[in-house]
């Protein structure tokens, strides 16, 4: 097995799977509550369970289809801007913090969103998560400005 020789890079990927496997457990939980509540976006999907009637919109799977759409409209920009920023040659202390914040910050969103948790815990989560993806775009910046 190869063995990834930039530590920096290293732990940015070990954050970005749990990420992408993170994405994965909302979409997997969108498609069981759209299961348990009969509330299907396709007909063929509601004939196949039941009959058109169950061709419908729920509150709740419409709440975990939308944490699912915010988790792919922010942890995709992550995963290019964390991996250009690992090439960058940051402090693998300094980079372990961003690659841990914006895990951290973009779990309690979730459950902020699946839970409904009073206001303000999911803003806050994404501000915190933006924070070091804001922090990784200027340093890269920075690197990179000689080169524009």
């Amino acid at each position: 097995m190869a063995v990834i020789r930039n530590e920096v890079f290293s732990c940015f990927v070990f954050y970005g799977v749990l990420l992408v496997i993170k994405m994965y457990v909302i979409a997997i939980v969108t498609g069981q509550v759209r299961l348990r509540k009969k509330a299907f976006a396709n007909p063929e999907d509601a004939l196949r369970h039941g009959g058109l009637q169950y061709h419908r919109e729920d509150p709740y799977v419409e709440r975990c289809r939308r944490a699912h759409i915010n988790d792919m409209e922010n942890i995709l920009p992550f995963l290019f801007l964390g991996a250009i920023y690992s090439l960058t040659g940051p402090s693998l202390a300094v980079a372990r913090l961003h690659f841990l914040v914006f895990f951290m910050a973009r779990v309690l969103h979730s459950v902020a969103y699946l839970f409904a948790l009073r206001a303000p815990t999911r803003s806050l989560a994404y501000t915190v998560a933006q924070i070091p993806c804001v922090s990784m775009a200027l340093q890269i910046l920075t690197a990179v400005a000689a080169y524009a």
